[in-house]
């Protein structure tokens, strides 16, 4: 009923499906609307409108802007835009991230500064950048220490808001989820002990596992002159699924994000769900954590009495197929038919 879920009855309701299976709009938990394809930031607010109906063309109907270069606020009331949950920019150590991307900054009092600063951009998150390749140590490495990071994570709670960490590094990941960081994303240098610390604390895990397929070619362009991070990238990427696998197992709370912008185009959820799959993840857990155990993550009811009205539908029951993702019948946002 407009805007919302009812069982009831409803007079003069149009039918616009009268078979398939329902799944509260999908979501992509980790995208970048403000950073076009090939890591260059957006410049106008029509290619984060063009960026944000692609994915919805998909039927995802909630997004996670991980980091953006490029403010939107405007969008977040606008017909036929998913439900956005956003950060500021990314704040990261000087050079140790894409250029023209991040807030750049260094020491505990100018990080906690930057943080305070882009939680107010947002609308409920920051985003840190926990490591980056060091050219000095030609590795990995993480980008402050352990006491400016957990400055950080303080500083964006006291703000009002979550943290999200970029982190590849096993070090890296270890000194953010010690210092208390909301979500982990990508998250390749997971070890098994860490794993259970995440249960444990209720850390989330966004494996953006369409992403870490790309480590292949980071390793081919930085072989020759950082042989050593190459072939960590080459490790990390291997030993990823069986990663994600233990964290599901251990009861991380896992959601699909795709890292879109950048180095991967939007509008491929269905493919990360996909990877999940070939990960070990049953069909039904993908389903939750791409639909309605993510919405409730991020604060956007699913179908509920009283939810709201953001519903895909597929032809035949994903949990059978989950390839049906791919295609679906129709899409509903806000209470208005866009498919």
């Amino acid at each position: 009923m407009g805007d919302t879920v009812t069982y009831e009855p409803v007079r003069g309701a149009e039918t616009i499906s009268d078979g398939g299976f329902i799944v509260p709009g999908l979501v992509d938990a980790h995208c970048h609307l403000g950073i076009a394809f090939g890591a260059k930031p957006i410049t106008s607010l029509d290619q984060a409108r063009e960026l944000a109906h692609t994915d919805r063309d998909a039927g995802v109907l909630a997004l996670r802007d991980a980091g953006s270069p490029y403010p939107y606020p405007e969008l977040e009331d606008e017909d036929g835009i998913p439900r956005l949950a956003r950060a500021g920019r990314h704040v990261a150590a000087p050079r140790r991230y894409l250029r023209d991307v991040g807030v750049e900054v260094d020491g505990e009092a100018d990080v906690r500064a930057a943080v305070t600063e882009q939680a107010k951009a947002g609308n409920g998150w920051v985003k840190l950048v926990g490591d980056w390749i060091s050219r000095d140590a030609g590795d990995l490495a993480p980008s402050w220490d352990a006491n400016t990071m957990a400055a950080a994570v303080d500083a964006a709670h006291a703000a009002g808001a979550r943290a999200a960490v970029h982190t590849f590094s096993e070090e890296g990941v270890e000194l953010m989820v010690r210092a208390g960081v909301d979500s982990v994303e990508h998250g390749t240098g997971l070890s098994l002990d860490l794993i259970d610390e995440m249960a444990r604390r209720g850390t989330a895990l966004v494996p953006t596992m369409i992403n870490i397929r790309t480590f292949g070619g980071i390793a081919d362009r930085a072989r020759g002159k950082f042989d050593t991070y190459a072939d960590h990238m080459l490790a990390l990427q291997e030993r990823f699924p069986s990663v994600v696998r233990a964290a599901y197992e251990a009861g991380v709370p896992i959601y699909v994000g795709t890292d879109a912008g950048g180095g991967i185009r939007h509008g491929l959820v269905a493919e990360e769900m996909l990877i999940l799959q070939e990960a070990g993840l049953p069909a039904e857990e993908i389903l939750a954590a791409a639909s309605w155990r993510a919405r409730e993550w991020l604060g956007f009811a699913g179908l509920v009495e009283g939810g709201l009205a953001d519903l895909v539908v597929y032809d035949t029951d994903p949990r059978a197929d989950l390839r049906v993702v791919r295609a679906p019948s129709r899409i509903v946002l806000k209470g208005r038919v866009i498919l």
